[in-house]
């Protein structure tokens, strides 16, 4: 019987690899026989982790390049493929590992084209290159729950000449019938040589003889020195310490498998879109020198080891480039239970400042990271004292993974004299008891600032995402009354919080991306300072959009079972966007209170106007918080035009207490 399929086969231009792996046919095919996990952005700014999709029933790839003929009409078929099989679920997707395709112009061509499939662009060539893609319109067809390729070759006979006859009808399925082998739990390996479609150079790919002269003393250490270390050293947040190279040794498969799927370094920020002074990503050089390194046996070479050194070191107590703090605040000691919901704790301290005060920087130092979710703060004024001159405001935040908060040069974060110090306190159980002794470390400045800094939140207090919906899109927004220089951009979601972007709409409609975070994780929620401050003009709207995976997909979620909608503990959501800044027309001896509530007053028209139109339809007036406007939406519509501009929600009273309660907002 093996002879006989050996010899159909041949026959058919086709070569199988039994499940043994022992191959009945040579073939020039250069697929593994299994494919390791990556992350790749798409040509929308979408990030897809092939392992997240692991309760997909099968997953077909098809190489690509922009602008040949070959691969858009291969795209054309796909589509059709995709179309068929997507009540299935079979997802599909383009892979885009051609070095001279950039993600603009592939966007730009899948828009014009009218691709629904995404388009993963390989820009590094890490996943081309462990895939064994050779040329354009190579499909592999991935079992999901093996993670074997179970086929690699054209998509069908047609796309085997280099002229493919898309009129015709396919005879021969080769990716179809995989997918159906898959589908139904016999698929056996098989592999179909293909030659047509045009070459896709892998520069990399005969340098593997060089990759293992690569030399761990000058080249890898210093990377791991500069970019890892920080975490990962004595008492430092990273689960184990980088201190030589027989640790770098023994965690090299996982170093490769955290560098390809993108958790590490854990830093977010897509690299083409703005510039942040705290980018703690590895360069692509930098990338694709460890990967290599790694897949050539990590070798040891001669020289010595830069990373012994850190043997004897342990974290610092507070960050080395800030040192020890002007002033130190413990707050109360908390017992966090071994299980169940902790309610939020509001811990309330004397203010350490006697007179008005400038910080230059806050940084938390948590008592247990295992059990302390975040803390966010704020001053209160002594009832009855005199009002200070300066404005109050947060007076320090922490949430997983973020660092010490810098106030812009030339700036400073007020805190009046008197009152108290009020932080909020999220802990999260684990499985055993603890005890939580939080430290806050202040940084002020000697003589005042001339600039205030400001903190804003664009939110969406009214978000409903629907049961079991991978992709849910909310968006929110906050109109400027005034020019503002912009510090400091701050994201944060739970654990259904997928994607999440900021973009500036100017006055003559123009519009410019500030951030995008392709993917966002929840155990990594830090501040992005642009290296240049961000200036924007009076009637500029920051535009924040969240996508949310509420499907049983993303592992995290806590359940795809349920609605759900805003609300402070992590297995509920939140839609929440900070923005620091400070007004260009306000300094310390020019206080503009009245712009920040002007800004405070475009929150509950921004927070519910999903299409950025300035007018709020009944249609995006969803989830609980957001029904008693829907129940009085005829009466506030006062012109009957069937939607309510600014003046028309300011009428329902609850836009001025919003504004107020938001202005009041702690930083998160």
């Amino acid at each position: 019987m093996k002879t006989f399929l050996a010899a159909a086969a041949v026959a058919a231009g086709v070569a199988l690899v039994g499940i043994s792996g022992v191959n009945a046919q040579s073939v020039t095919s250069g697929a593994p026989e299994r494919v390791d996990d990556f992350q790749l952005t798409d040509h929308t700014r979408f990030a897809h982790r092939l392992y997240y999709y692991s309760n997909a029933p099968a997953i077909v790839l098809m190489s690509n390049a922009k602008g040949s003929a070959y691969s858009q009409a291969a795209a054309g078929e796909l589509e059709k493929l995709a179309a068929a099989y997507r009540a299935k679920g079979v997802l599909f997707f383009m892979l885009d590992s051609n070095l001279g395709d950039s993600r603009d112009a592939m966007a730009a061509e899948a828009k014009a084209r009218g691709y629904t499939i995404p388009v993963l662009m390989d820009e590094q060539q890490l996943v081309g290159e462990s895939l064994g893609v050779q040329r354009e319109g190579e499909v592999f067809v991935i079992d999901p729950k093996t993670w074997r390729v179970v086929y690699h070759g054209p998509l069908d006979e047609r796309f085997q000449d280099a002229a493919p006859n898309i009129k015709a009808a396919a005879k021969t399925g080769f990716a179809a019938k995989a997918i159906d082998s898959v589908l139904a739990g016999k698929a056996q390996i098989q592999r179909v040589d293909l030659k047509a479609g045009k070459a896709i150079a892998f520069p990399e790919r005969g340098r593997q003889a060089e990759f293992a002269k690569i030399s761990y003393s000058k080249e890898i250490a210093p990377i791991l020195q500069e970019r890892c270390v920080s975490c990962h050293i004595n008492g430092g947040i990273g689960p184990f310490a980088l201190d030589g190279y027989e640790k770098v040794k023994g965690f090299a498969p996982m170093i490769r498998e955290t560098i390809r799927t993108k958790r590490m370094p854990p830093y977010f920020a897509d690299p083409h879109i703005g510039e942040f002074k705290n980018d703690q990503g590895l360069k692509p050089d930098e990338i694709k020198k460890l990967v290599h390194w790694i897949e050539a046996g990590a070798p040891r070479g001669e020289g010595s080891d830069p990373l012994l050194a850190n043997k004897d070191k342990t974290a610092p107590e507070w960050p080395v480039h800030l040192g020890k703090p002007d002033v130190i605040v413990e707050l109360p000691a908390f017992k966090v239970p071994a299980s169940g919901i902790v309610e939020y704790q509001n811990m309330k301290v004397p203010n350490p400042f006697t007179q008005d005060t400038f910080l230059r920087a806050i940084s938390v130092k948590p008592g247990d990271r295992r059990v302390l979710h975040h803390v966010v703060s704020n001053h209160s004024p002594q009832p009855g004292a005199p009002r200070s001159k300066i404005p109050g405001g947060s007076v320090g935040s922490y949430t997983p993974g973020a660092d010490a908060q810098i106030i812009a040069e030339g700036a400073g974060a007020p805190v009046p004299a008197g009152g108290q110090l009020n932080f909020q306190m999220h802990y999260t159980t684990f499985g055993k008891e603890a005890t939580d002794k939080t430290q806050v470390g202040f940084y002020t400045l000697k003589t005042p600032p001339k600039y205030i800094k400001r903190s804003t939140v664009i939110s969406d207090f009214a978000l409903s995402i629907p049961a079991g919906e991978a992709k849910h899109k909310e968006v929110a927004y906050l109109t400027f009354p005034a020019d503002a220089i912009i510090y400091t951009l701050y994201p944060h979601a739970h654990y259904r919080g997928r994607m999440v972007e900021l973009k500036a709409i100017m006055p003559d409609g123009k519009e410019k991306m500030l951030i995008s975070l392709p993917k966002y994780d929840f155990n990594w929620q830090r501040d992005y300072d642009p290296v240049e401050p961000i200036h924007i003009k009076k009637g500029t709207k920051l535009v924040a959009t969240w996508i949310y995976d509420n499907s049983a997909a993303n592992h995290a979620n806590p359940d795809p079972k349920i609605n759900v909608t805003w609300g402070e503990q992590s297995h509920e959501e939140m839609m929440y966007f900070r923005v620091n800044y400070r007004w260009v027309d306000e300094t310390v001896d020019n206080v503009r209170n009245d712009l920040q509530m002007a800004l405070m007053q475009s929150s509950m028209i921004g927070a519910l106007d999903d299409n950025v139109n300035g007018r709020v339809e009944l249609a995006e007036l969803r989830g609980p918080r957001a029904q008693f406007l829907a129940k009085q939406f005829a009466k506030l519509d006062a012109n009957g035009d069937g939607s309510l501009d600014a003046k028309e929600l300011a009428v329902g009273a609850p836009d001025r207490r919003f504004a107020r309660q938001q202005s009041e907002t702690p930083d998160l």
